[in-house]
């Protein structure tokens, strides 16, 4: 029987039906109304069971007759059954950033997440590209070119546009602060990393997974191979539909 999970972020949505195997899969903005957009996303799509997690959870499981599971279960669940070896889970998405220990039987040893704070997650980064005027992908690639980083005082979402302000008024390369903002942004993570336990393999999920620097920034700080699925962005939605369909 199909299961269904259901990830609703502050920036995306993501979608797994599941039966012996991921059979659809799709990420999409969240929007402004996001629980419009779930029902009409499942209205068209048979299930048997529906079990929602992320950001907007509580808002939409009650109306579309859904069960609730943590972000921190359902990553952990998604990750392990994509790499039956994942020690730890890294997931960046747009409004938080969560670091999971597992066993080596998947079981949750300790997290830690991040979700007062855009610094260290997907909505710096995107303000932050805003502030030197270039897209998402762009950014990561401008900083990846750089020869040299500068110094970056504040993680502060507010403050950090400022500071990169005055460096380009300064004359500061775009390059070299792309790389800063992008370094500033790992060495947060990799704090968080740190304190919960770093044991390999590392699963890299969410929207920054998509960020070549990003990615080789996490790997050179940890020393560790980082893998990154296929699609990064289902990761919630998989755990969420596996556990749909084992009923838990």
């Amino acid at each position: 029987m199909t299961s269904a999970g259901l990830d609703v972020g502050s920036r995306t949505i993501g979608l797994v039906l599941f039966d012996h195997g991921v059979r659809d899969s799709l990420v999409t903005d969240t929007g402004v109304k996001p629980l419009k957009r779930c029902q009409r996303l499942l209205k068209s799509r048979s299930y048997h069971r529906l079990v929602v997690t992320g950001y907007g959870r509580h808002l939409i499981a009650p109306s579309l007759g859904g069960e609730v599971i943590s972000e921190i279960s359902a990553y952990a669940a998604g990750a392990r059954y994509l790499f039956p070896d994942v020690g730890t889970v890294i997931d960046i998405g747009g409004q938080d950033s969560k670091v999971i220990r597992l066993s080596d039987q998947g079981a949750i040893i300790k997290f830690e997440m991040n979700d007062r704070c855009a610094a260290g997650t997907g909505r710096f980064l995107e303000v932050m590209a805003h502030t030197l005027e270039v897209g998402l992908s762009e950014f990561a690639e401008l900083a990846l070119s750089a020869s040299q980083s500068v110094h970056i005082n504040s993680l502060c979402t507010v403050f950090a546009e400022s500071e990169v302000v005055s460096l380009i008024a300064r004359g500061e390369e775009a390059s070299a602060i792309a790389l800063a903002l992008h370094q500033a942004v790992a060495k947060r993570v990799t704090g968080m990393v740190r304190r919960v336990g770093l044991k390999e393999r590392v699963v890299f999920a969410g929207g920054v997974a998509h960020n070549r620097c990003f990615h080789k920034l996490l790997s050179d700080v940890l020393g560790a191979r980082i893998t990154v699925p296929s699609e990064p962005q289902i990761v919630g939605a998989l755990g969420a539909a596996l556990m749909a369909g084992e009923g838990k």
